[in-house]
């Protein structure tokens, strides 16, 4: 169980390093986009679906980084069903039509936390973008106050 633990925590930290560095490219990206094209809607909004779908593609990279170690040390018996297995644990969906075996279960918990873990980060992401746009609407330069 212990050996699963820590197996479950590298992967945690691999994920951790796919999303961040993921989002430092995802940042480089926004910051070579025009001020003046981010204040129209049109153009916001193509952001927005962009960053939406870049992030998306983050999680489903990770979520296949779990399948394919389920699938590998033999925790779920194939590639397609390791890959639902850790859908609906990273989303924190949560079915309950397929389980790990026993001494791998802790293993599905870690998975979930960083699901959860990883999607706070994408909202955080999504939000700042959002309301740089939003600042850049009032042609204000600062941050709003808190």
């Amino acid at each position: 169980m212990l050996a699963n633990l820590l197996v479950a925590w590298c992967l945690m930290a691999f994920c951790v390093a796919i999303h961040a560095t993921g989002l430092i490219y995802l940042l480089r990206w926004l910051r070579k986009q025009p001020a003046a094209a981010k204040q129209h809607v049109r153009t916001a909004v193509w952001i927005l679906i962009r960053v939406a779908g870049w992030t998306i593609l983050l999680h489903l990279t990770q979520i296949a980084v779990w399948a394919f170690h389920y699938c590998w040390a033999g925790a779920m018996p194939d590639l397609t069903t390791a890959a639902y297995f850790s859908v609906v644990t990273y989303t924190t969906t949560g079915y309950g039509d397929l389980v790990l075996p026993q001494d791998w279960r802790l293993v599905g918990g870690v998975e979930s936390l960083t699901g959860i873990l990883m999607c706070g980060l994408s909202t955080g992401m999504f939000f700042a973008v959002f309301s740089e746009f939003f600042i850049q609407s009032r042609g204000d330069t600062k941050t709003p106050a808190a």
